[in-house]
């Protein structure tokens, strides 16, 4: 792997893996597979791999104070100790059977902050079309209360950094846009929305990270093929081509915090498309010249 050029670090072949993290104190990566209902855990460097079985989508992780993990599933969100059982703290809009999780992180308060969408996974895993904007977002306290940031609504919520400044970043996948938020006051609401990004011709936002200088990496999902790196006043600041189709996620890590590694997807694709790529689905890693930032935990 040169500075610039990404590379295969771990051949997942995941359905559609999201939600990437780095374990600073284990020194491992950690994500998830969405429709193959599992958790990775990944040593860069030895390449000593763990993976769990979910008991339904698992749909976003982060990492707890105490050491655990924080869990999204389909609705439900739970608390995880890497092996052991899931336990249940909260399930959000449990009236609404056709909504699911989908993005969630850890925000600089320790809460958890989890979006919604219409579900888009049949019984047999097959994709389902999204006609309405029916996402919210929500934060979901250290005991498990949970109250909802906005009225907004979305097709699909992605994306969740928060900037140098304050604000909180999120994308509608739906849409092509990236919107900032302020916090109003000292509650959760979010206002001022903002549109910081949009119209990219190159796929559609998914996960994103922030570098140490303030910097956003957005994965352009559904063909883009490559990272945005995205200034703090939304302009295009650089585009990184990756060896896959779908990225979905990323995240900075290694000891120096210096390493951009990539999720990314193999959902909806043919047969003949994975024969001739068939790293679709993998891990990813490439050094972009930037570093990263700790992971905020849960709790």
């Amino acid at each position: 792997m040169d500075d610039m050029s990404a590379g295969l670090v771990f051949d997942a072949r995941d359905v559609v893996g999201e939600s990437l993290i780095w374990d600073d104190r284990r020194s491992r990566l950690v994500w998830i597979d969405i429709i193959g209902r599992r958790i990775h855990r990944l040593h860069p460097l030895t390449l000593a791999h763990e993976s769990w079985e979910t008991p339904d989508l698992v749909t976003s992780i982060g990492l707890r104070a105490d050491g655990g993990a924080i869990v999204g599933l389909r609705n439900e969100i739970a608390l995880w100790d890497f092996g052991g059982p899931f336990r249940t703290i909260t399930t959000i809009e449990p009236d609404r059977p056709g909504i699911r999780l989908n993005e969630g992180v850890v925000a600089p308060d320790g809460s958890f902050w989890v979006g919604t969408m219409a579900n888009n996974i049949g019984l047999d895993d097959a994709h389902i079309a999204i006609t309405q904007d029916v996402g919210q977002l929500f934060r979901v306290g250290p005991n498990g209360d949970v109250t909802s940031l906005s009225e907004d609504r979305f097709g699909i919520t992605n994306t969740m950094v928060w900037t140098q400044d304050g604000r909180f970043v999120t994308a509608d996948t739906m849409k092509n846009a990236i919107y900032s938020y302020a916090r109003n006051g000292d509650s959760s609401r979010l206002d001022d929305r903002r549109l910081l990004f949009c119209g990219f011709q190159r796929g559609l936002p998914d996960g994103s990270c922030m570098d140490a200088e303030g910097y956003i990496w957005n994965c352009r999902v559904v063909g883009g093929s490559c990272l945005a790196r995205i200034a703090p006043d939304g302009r295009l600041d650089r585009i990184v081509e990756l060896p896959c189709s779908w990225p979905t996620s990323c995240a900075f890590g290694g000891a120096d915090l210096d390493t951009l590694f990539v999720t990314s997807a193999r959902f909806t694709m043919s047969a003949e498309h994975l024969e001739a790529h068939q790293h679709e689905g993998g891990l990813f890693a490439l050094r972009p010249g930037e570093r990263g930032e700790l992971n905020n935990r849960f709790g």
